[in-house]
């Protein structure tokens, strides 16, 4: 056999054809290096004595940039373990042979990869960029010879470590006779010496790209002030998350950092997206970079915290890898600069962001909240360096690359401050810090993190391991917050009812539910209506198709309630789900009391309706469910009326049933729309563009929902970008 083709997790396929020495990654979603080492397609071996790592030399890039809401091409870490653990830079290394790693892939991913790549090793590339964040000339002099020093004296195009091969119309050769054939998107040919393989890199619209981990599920309550250990791993490590911890304050959620996989991640502790208040970034190495996209998958723009010289390195590296332009960062996070080394009072939390010695712009946070014998202070050192590689990068000349002794007893002097909780890198190597420095550090509790190897003896004196879900109470919760988030929700659903009407219905139990529960079963009555408090739930009908993603703040059963309905779908939990409680009998009498019959079943038809769409029916809160249907009219079409002739740009149409006819060249993949389908999506993703030549093939009723409301929320916005690129089978 020539040619040889594995399958390894979905939508990612391994290709070997060890005549020519070429092994070809096909997909590569984040994570995917830990796919491979469990697969055994990534080993350690030795050779003239000297000990690296085998695996792919090529990387096929998929078409779509995103599938299942997620970005599909993450290259960097396929791209850093070829280069520096199989040694193909390093010089006089065995398996540094001349050949250059491969990226293979369409035009537009190709060039978004090698950009993206470029600004994830490097990040600012020159005293002018970091200028522009607002430091001072003799800060940005400094910050430049210390990469240059980690980048061996020079800034190098992505052009000078890797090759590249545009995927076009026709077979393209890979190398050494090996050629490649688009046959549709996402879907190619693979041929040697007469022998072909087929790759098909497309997921289903209800898979998702698999974790390589499993992690359990965790019930995890909300603290006045605490830390949720999300990860302890590095970006090598099969086993566990790349460091990542969460902060909890007066019961809000915030990420430090937002890994591979931090979906999953949110999942497995009971966590729904739209709980996330904000996000505090260290720098943008892809094992805290790469769950960034998927957190623009909330049904808001959440709150983004980092200081302008971080926020400008992780927007230049954003904009690469979507192919946006750098302004449009301000449009998926709400972004809240820090100022370095002060104190920023977010919310009552306090927090403190300063200079790591790193290849990329680098922060580390220091957290503290006030508390009866003063503050509680948790430190995040993410990424930091070692205090034998700083030494090694020691000068007395400020014209030379490399460190001053100011600097370097500045950094060591920040590491040993004394906190209540500290978590420490300790990767090791040339970029990652040791535990060995902190052998003398008074912190309370230090937790060793950013490694893949177990801890040593000496490590195991230094600090404790944090397992993961694990929770550092740093200030004790004295307060009910679940009972506080179940009146607001409520107060959403009914803004004019008085808060004595509305205790009728928030004085009912608080329940814990397991994961994978059956709440309510398709066809069945329910006596109970469930107002989601914290997780998530899954809506589900296979005759449909529908699989829709219910957040906290939806309502549960209350069709039974309004109507005497069975339930038209099976309600079933993902994680741990904490609900109010409220008997049907008891809702139906409230909702006829206070005269809301009406409204209320109107606003709950629309919702139904958008929670069974795909574009709608993942994790919208409550609160963005309420704004739509409030502003959504519905449109009656007989046969062969158009629907667009005048160019309406101003409305997203959603069919609710009927049939709709598309103009020539609308998509590659259907002539005709059917219900829970859309159209007028150009105009929300462009602005400018006006789509006309739609037609009733039958009566059609349609719902119209402002482009002003859809423009604003980050998941819808998402969606209609990744069936974009299908339908008209383009990437950028």
């Amino acid at each position: 056999m020539q040619v040889e083709k594995i399958h390894v997790t979905r939508g990612v396929y391994f290709v070997r054809i060890p005549d020519v020495g070429l092994n070809i990654l096909c997909g590569c979603p984040s994570d995917v290096v830990k796919h491979l080492m469990k697969h055994g397609l990534i080993v350690t071996v030795e050779r003239n004595g000297v000990t690296f790592e085998t695996g792919p030399n090529a990387i096929l890039l998929s078409d779509v940039m995103l599938q299942s809401g997620v970005v599909a091409n993450m290259a960097e870490f396929p791209v850093l373990q070829m280069l520096y653990r199989q040694g193909m830079l390093i010089p006089d290394h065995p398996n540094n042979t001349g050949a250059k790693p491969l990226i293979i892939g369409s035009a537009e991913q190709v060039k978004a990869q090698m950009e993206y790549i470029y600004r994830g090793n490097y990040g600012l590339v020159s005293e002018e960029e970091i200028l522009e964040t607002g430091l001072d000339a003799d800060t940005a002099r400094r910050l430049m010879r210390m990469k240059l020093k980690f980048a061996f004296g020079a800034i190098r195009g992505t052009e000078d470590l890797l090759d590249s091969v545009v995927v076009a119309d026709g077979p393209s050769e890979i190398r050494n006779g090996v050629t490649i054939r688009r046959t549709a998107t996402n879907n190619f040919e693979i041929s040697y010496a007469g022998e072909t393989v087929s790759i098909d890199l497309n997921l289903a619209r209800n898979e998702e790209y698999e974790p390589p981990y499993f992690l359990g599920m965790h019930n995890i309550p909300r603290e006045y002030f605490g830390v949720i250990h999300a990860g302890e791993g590095d970006g090598w490590d099969i086993n566990r998350t790349c460091m990542t911890s969460i902060l909890m304050f007066h019961g809000k959620i915030y990420l430090i950092d937002a890994g591979p996989n931090i979906l999953y991640n949110l999942k497995s502790l009971g966590i729904g997206l739209n709980e996330i208040e904000g996000i505090f970034h260290t720098h943008a190495h892809d094992d805290h970079f790469a769950g960034l996209t998927d957190i623009i998958g909330a049904d808001h723009r959440v709150r983004y915290f980092a200081t302008p010289l971080i926020r400008s390195s992780v927007t230049k590296k954003m904009s690469a890898l979507l192919s946006i332009d750098e302004s449009r960062f301000q449009n998926l996070f709400d972004v809240c600069d820090l100022e370095l080394n002060e104190w920023n009072n977010i919310d009552g939390m306090e927090v403190k962001p300063v200079l790591s010695p790193h290849p990329v712009e680098t922060n580390i946070f220091f957290f503290r909240a006030m508390w009866a014998q003063g503050y509680k202070t948790y430190a995040h050192f993410a990424d930091i360096s070692s205090l034998t590689v700083m030494e090694n990068m020691l000068t007395d000349n400020p014209n030379e690359i490399g460190m001053s002794r100011a600097f370097y007893e500045e950094v060591k002097q920040t590491y040993l401050t004394k906190t209540d909780l500290k978590k420490l890198d300790i990767g090791g190597g040339m970029i990652h810090g040791a535990a060995v420095d902190f052998r003398d550090d008074e912190s309370d509790k230090i937790i060793l993190a950013h490694r893949a190897d177990p801890l040593t003896l000496e490590e195991e004196e230094i600090g404790s391991a944090a397992p993961y879900g694990t929770v550092d109470v740093l200030i004790p919760n004295y307060q009910t917050y679940t009972r506080r988030n179940a009146f607001q929700y409520m107060r959403t659903y009914f803004p004019d009812i008085a808060q004595e009407q509305l205790s009728t219905l928030l004085n009912n139990p608080l329940e814990t539910v397991n994961p994978e529960t059956i709440l309510i079963k398709e066809h069945e009555s329910n006596e109970t209506v469930y107002l989601i408090l914290t997780g998530d739930v899954e809506m589900i009908n296979t005759k449909t198709g529908v699989r829709a993603l219910l957040a906290s703040g939806a309502l549960i059963g209350e069709q039974m309630a309004l109507h005497g309905l069975a339930a038209g779908h099976t309600f079933r939990t993902r994680n741990f789900v904490n609900v109010l409680a409220m008997p049907t009998e008891l809702f139906r009498r409230f909702i006829r009391k206070n005269d809301l019959f009406k409204e209320f079943s109107r606003l709950d038809e629309n919702r139904y309706f958008l929670r069974s769409t795909w574009l709608f029916g993942q994790s919208l809160s409550h609160k963005t469910q309420n704004l739509i249907c409030q502003e959504m009219t519905l449109l009656q079409a007989e046969e062969g009326d158009a629907i667009l002739e005048n160019g309406d740009g101003s409305y997203l149409h959603v069919i609710k049933s009927g049939a709709v006819n598309c103009p020539e060249g609308y998509s590659e993949q259907s002539e005709m729309l059917l219900a829970g389908e859309y159209f007028g999506d150009a105009s929300i993703l462009f602005g400018d563009q006006l789509e006309e030549g739609f037609r009733a093939t039958c009566p059609t009723s349609i719902y119209k929902i402002p482009v002003e409301i859809v423009r604003d929320i980050p998941i819808v916005r998402w969606k209609l970008l990744e069936n974009y690129q299908r339908r008209t089978g383009t990437s950028g």
